[in-house]
């Protein structure tokens, strides 16, 4: 699929969509086969758990609040403005901790199968249903922590 050429309007989505996904509003702005482009709104106190992108780099732009990216064992706080870099194949969880939302734009490329996963996910609440789909959309989600 190509790029189509034009806007995407700030409170719009591609197509109308926006989905639920986590807890988190997603909205698409941009989608091609080389990239894939939506805007985020993450609550305080929600995450993404620890999980690959094998065939995919994605990032996120803070625009407002802040998050922390866990790689490992190590933590990046990133703010307005910030830009954080998680290249494919890399573990990484995404936490809002700041006490206040996030709006961020998140972008991955090539896009993949992704923007099929967000369509597969909206609404879905099933952690185990969520890591099933994921799977299918490469995306693997890591195990939890042994207790």
């Amino acid at each position: 699929m190509a790029l189509d050429r034009g806007i995407t309007k700030a409170a719009e989505g591609l197509e109308g969509l926006s989905w639920n996904v986590v807890g988190h509003t997603y909205t698409p702005k941009l989608h091609s086969e080389n990239a894939f482009i939506w805007h985020a709104l993450i609550p305080d106190g929600t995450f993404v758990p620890p999980h690959i992108h094998p065939v995919q780099d994605e990032w996120i732009t803070l625009l407002e609040g802040a998050l922390e990216v866990e790689f490992g064992g190590d933590v990046f706080r990133a703010g307005p403005g910030d830009t954080v870099r998680m290249p494919m194949g890399v573990a990484h969880g995404i936490f809002n901790r700041s006490g206040t939302a996030a709006s961020c734009v998140f972008g991955v490329a090539p896009s993949r199968r992704l923007f099929d996963l967000f369509c597969a996910l909206d609404g879905v609440t099933d952690p185990e249903e969520l890591v099933r789909i994921s799977a299918l959309h490469e995306v693997d989600f890591l195990p939890p922590p042994a207790e």
